[in-house]
């Protein structure tokens, strides 16, 4: 076969996988999605009070996706597109204090002073799979995937590792491995650059009735899995006897992920901050780049642009009558 019409079928090849993508998941997403609200979905309580840093859950995430840790092709190829920049963790899949493609769950932690006594704070961190995750709205491959739990997930069959899903994220938590997936069977050069890896939510046990593996490692029993309803109460009664605080109710549209603390989230984002807990792969607590807050109120906004329209026009008719009679 020559060159040009390798070329020419790679890139039809190509297109049928975007557009068999996008019609296909798209359909199951738009299906499941409806049943995926508060009401139906699952959803993780962390207990920060009662979280030592241990690092039990971080170990039990790494052995339960072992068998699907990222093994690149070599040499990775290089992009001829020079924005492309083709992330490569093969080396340092030993990494496990902040997120990578190897590593979904990290421990972010600092120190502070807090009613009058010096307290260590730690908060695992992985993907809190949000309700209406823009990251599957904005997949141009359709790669992610939301379950009836509300996992998100990214399909390996259709992931081209366009990225969209890292700028979507106002945490960045999705983290890209150039050197693995379908572009290479395509053309590496001009389509893709690796797969999307982050926190799945151990959807193919959660969907059997099991729970996420980081739950039951914890010894000190600081995570609990359940409806989201039941978690949300159960986040909401603790923060009440604490005089705390629940983190992921509200946040980008609401979450499957609850923090609960008695010491204030932003004080303890100040922490983060000062004591250099916060950069690449090390997310923040405050939601940042494309957020779902922001959508909803663009969306308020509209929806309520009729009614102030319309007593606008109420007061400029009352305010030419008053002329009139003057």
């Amino acid at each position: 076969m020559n060159p040009g019409r390798r070329t020419a079928l790679r890139l039809l090849a190509g297109s049928s996988l975007l557009a068999a993508a996008s019609l296909s998941p798209r359909k199951a997403d738009a299906a499941t999605y409806k049943e995926s609200r508060p009401e139906a979905a699952f959803a993780v309580v962390v207990d920060v009070d009662a979280c030592d840093g241990c690092g039990a859950c971080v170990a039990a995430c790494r052995t339960t996706r072992s068998a699907r840790v990222p093994v690149p092709r070599q040499p990775i190829p290089k992009s001829l597109w020079s924005w492309v920049r083709a992330g490569d963790w093969s080396d340092r899949r030993g990494v496990d204090w902040r997120l990578t493609p190897y590593n979904w769950l990290y421990i972010q932690k600092c120190s502070l002073v807090w009613q009058g006594r010096r307290r260590a704070v730690y908060l695992p961190r992985r993907c809190f799979h949000c309700l209406n995750p823009q990251c599957v709205s904005l997949c141009p491959s359709g790669a992610l995937r939301q379950e009836q739990s509300g996992a998100v997930h990214a399909s390996p069959q259709f992931c081209l590792g366009a990225g969209r899903c890292v700028r979507a994220c106002p945490w960045f938590f999705p983290k890209i491995q150039a050197g693995v997936g379908p572009y290479l069977n395509l053309m590496p050069r001009l389509l893709g650059s690796g797969m999307s890896f982050k926190c799945d939510f151990c959807w193919e046990r959660t969907r059997s009735g099991g729970v996420p593996a980081c739950v039951p490692a914890c010894s000190r029993g600081a995570q609990h899995y359940g409806p989201r309803e039941e978690m949300l109460s159960l986040a909401e009664r603790l923060a009440r006897e604490r005089g705390g605080e629940v983190f992921g109710r509200y946040e980008n549209g609401g979450t499957c992920l609850f923090y609960v603390s008695s010491v204030p989230f932003r004080h303890i984002e100040a922490a983060l901050l000062n004591q250099n807990g916060i950069g690449p792969g090390k997310p923040s607590l405050r939601p940042a780049g494309v957020s779902m807050e922001r959508e909803n109120a663009i969306t308020h906004l509209l929806l309520g642009a009729p009614v102030f329209g319309v007593g606008l026009a109420a007061l400029r008719l009352w305010r030419d009558r008053q002329r009139e009679r003057s």
